[in-house]
Parts: C-alpha cells; sequence; structure tokens
C-alpha cells in the first residue's frame, strides 16, 4: 500500500501500450467477472497492457476485492478515493496515473461488453485520435434512454460535435490529446468536445451494450442540470478560449447598439418635446437587463476559470486513500 499524497501526477512513467481504466463504485457484484472479462480480452492483444481500477469511494466491498484481484495480478493497478468524488474524478485519476500511449475507459457494471475494445483499437490505429462508442442497441429502461437521446440532441446541436451518444463509458483515445485536459464537474461527457477543442479527430463506433444483471445504477435524472452547465461551459471552451473578446465583442456590440439607439431615441423625444415617451421606463429597462444578463454570465465564467485555477494550484479534484502498483 502506496501513500500517494506527496506524489506528483505528472512525473514520467515508462510507457505501456494500452491502459484500460475503469471507474468503480459500489459494485461488488460485477466488478471481478468484468475485470476477469477484461483480462480474457487483452491477454490476446499483441502490446503491453494494465488496468487501472478506481474507486470512487464505495462503500461496499469493492476496494477489498479490487485488492484481491491486484495481489493475484499486478497488471491490475487500483487507485481508492478517499470518498466518493463522482465518475469524472475517478476517470481523471485515471488518465492522470495510466500509462499507455492509449487509454481505453470501461464501466465496471459489465453493461460495457469488453470484447469490443480491439474494434475500438484497430480505429485509433487506423488514425483516429478518439473512440467513442455508440450503444445503438442500448439495454435500459425508457426513462434513461428518453433522456440521454434528448441530451445527445442537445450536446451535438450545441457544440457541431455530431455523436448519438456522448454517456457511452466504452471509449478509445490517444493519451496525448487527453493528459492536459482538467476534467471536473461532470465533463467526463465532454470529452469527445475537449480532444476535438485540442484538434484531435473524433470517431463513433457501433458497440454491443447488455442489460445490467447485477447492482443498481448509480445515473439519474438529477444529473441533467450539472450536465446542462458543463455542455455551456464545453461550448464557451470549443468555440472561444484562445480568442475570448471575439465572444465577448458580440456582448459588447449588442449593449454599445441598445444604449445608441436607446439614447438617440431618448433625446429626440426630448428635443420634439414628446414627454410621454420620455417618461416611459422602457429604454432603462432594457438597458439595465442587457447589462444584469451580460454580467450573470460573465460571472458565471469568471467562476468557472477561477475553479480551474483554484484545482491547478491545490491539485486534481479528488484525495486518495491508498492505491496498488501504482
Amino acid at each position: 500500500m502506496n501513500d500517494l499524497s506527496s506524489i506528483d501526477l505528472k512525473t514520467q512513467r515508462d510507457a505501456t501500450g494500452l491502459s484500460v481504466i475503469m471507474p468503480v463504485y459500489d459494485e461488488e457484484e460485477s466488478v471481478r467477472n468484468t475485470i476477469e472479462e477484461i483480462i480474457g480480452v487483452l491477454v490476446d492483444l499483441d502490446k503491453d497492457w494494465e488496468i487501472v481500477a478506481v474507486d470512487d469511494g464505495s462503500k461496499d466491498r469493492s476496494a477489498e476485492i479490487l485488492r484481491e484481484i491486484h495481489e493475484r495480478d499486478s497488471r491490475v493497478k487500483v487507485v481508492s478515493f478517499r470518498s466518493n468524488f463522482g465518475q469524472t474524478a475517478a476517470m481523471a485519476a485515471g488518465i492522470q496515473f495510466a500509462s499507455g500511449s492509449v487509454i481505453v475507459t470501461i464501466d465496471a457494471d459489465g453493461q460495457n461488453d469488453p470484447t469490443e475494445i480491439p474494434y475500438l483499437l484497430t480505429a485509433i490505429d487506423e488514425g483516429a485520435d478518439f473512440v467513442a462508442g455508440w450503444r445503438k442497441s442500448r439495454q435500459d429502461s425508457l426513462s434513461r434512454r428518453l433522456p440521454s437521446k434528448v441530451a445527445n440532441w442537445l450536446i451535438s446541436r450545441t457544440t457541431g460535435v455530431g455523436l448519438h451518444d456522448y454517456g457511452c463509458s466504452l471509449k478509445a483515445f490517444r493519451s496525448e490529446v487527453i493528459k492536459n485536459v482538467m476534467l471536473i464537474g461532470e465533463m467526463h461527457r465532454m470529452i469527445p468536445i475537449l480532444v476535438r477543442r485540442e484538434g484531435g479527430s473524433v470517431r463513433e463506433l457501433v458497440v454491443n451494450h447488455r442489460p445490467r444483471i447485477a447492482g443498481n445504477s448509480k445515473y439519474g435524472l438529477s444529473r441533467a442540470p450539472r450536465v446542462v452547465a458543463d455542455l455551456l461551459v464545453a461550448r464557451f471552451l470549443l468555440a472561444c478560449t484562445s480568442k475570448p473578446m471575439h465572444f465577448f465583442g458580440k456582448f459588447v456590440a449588442g449593449g454599445l447598439l441598445v444604449a445608441v439607439l436607446s439614447g438617440a431615441t431618448a433625446v429626440y423625444f426630448k428635443l420634439a418635446d414628446l414627454k410621454d415617451f420620455v417618461q416611459t421606463p422602457l429604454p432603462m429597462l432594457a438597458i439595465f437587463s442587457l447589462m444584469f444578463a451580460s454580467l450573470a454570465f460573465l460571472s458565471g465564467l469568471l467562476a468557472e476559470l477561477l475553479v480551474r485555477i483554484h484545482f491547478q494550484q491545490i491539485g486534481p479534484p479528488y484525495k486518495i486513500r491508498w492505491a496498488l502498483g501504482l
């Protein structure tokens, strides 16, 4: 057991061909079988590999099972969080600790089919920087599939990165396109957008999806507001991070236009002695409404940037309890 409180996550590591990252949260009934399935696929690949399992503060026996698996096979590395920090934090930790030149992410619940991993790797070998799985025949209830379809449509239309399934955890990507990307909030869904922002190519492949046979789903409609908020941030990052004034210039131009038109109209009414029009509050209401909306947006953006700076200063958005094999 290693105390990683003083380890620099950016330390150079010996390169491994493939790293499979698997976030785990209360999956004691399925995690062992899922890892065994993954190993059964990876041993047939002609490359070095590792599995980085990240226990996201599980309250069941998941961490103990991961420890047992590591003791039998040192290629299974384990990171255990002190508390539940969320799937994005688990993904971020896995990516930071992964030594592979190619990274694959997969869920621990057994619904993602590990036999699809070579299929995704083939697309990487063909030149793709990021390959997203598409659960075209998704084996979930309508109450989960319908909100997901709406979210996928909204994200695609908003960002211009046209994928059918942003929520599928089965993904593959080159490590260099994601190592320097900070993942916080619910941004693991937005990885394709962040990769595109870095200039990477994005592909989508249909993958098999299986019904859950053990445990309970950890996702629900309560995540929707956070997804929408992160979507707005991702849209901003994709469109105008490098040239923010090109973006804010639209608000400045709009505000000046409203101010000039309102002022000119008020002066005209004053000179024409149309007192009833001068006394109307509508021009001032329009100006203050525009100012309020602009300030609210800028305040939200400033807060987002401060949070990112905060995490850059104090470290990643998770705390590690122990780790094995890293």
